[in-house]
């Protein structure tokens, strides 16, 4: 069974930078794509960003294009999201996703974190 922990989100100024990580653990990851989605207060979820398995291939949401950047670690098993530029509305719960297909939206994977707060302060 695949299980996904995210490292601790935080609290981070209006222009600043953040990184999420997220161990993947159950099975094999490099037979996983792997993603990120967030969920602001009052809002609906969000596709943020997808990794494919060998990493050689991203896509992300058009709200965070130029400024987020997934990639993916097979030594370490573990999937990154690098926050830069950030806004305060990115401030979200940020969620790490894990499915055997490629997910270019939040709704198709099987796999969820228990998500982490991040919070931007204008």
């Amino acid at each position: 069974q695949v299980k996904l922990v995210e490292s601790e989100g935080g609290l981070v100024q209006a222009g600043g930078s953040l990184t999420l990580s997220c161990a993947f653990s159950g099975t094999n990851f490099n037979s996983y794509a792997m993603g990120w989605s967030r969920q602001a207060p009052g809002k609906e979820r969000e596709f943020v960003a997808a990794v494919s398995w060998s990493g050689d291939h991203t896509y992300y949401g058009d709200s965070v294009k130029g400024r987020f950047t997934i990639s993916r670690d097979s030594s370490k098993n573990a999937v990154l999201l690098q926050m830069n530029s950030l806004k305060p509305e990115d401030t979200a719960v940020y969620y790490c996703n894990a499915d055997r297909r490629l997910c270019p939206t939040w709704n198709e994977y099987d796999y969820w974190g228990q998500g982490t707060q991040v919070t931007v302060s204008s």
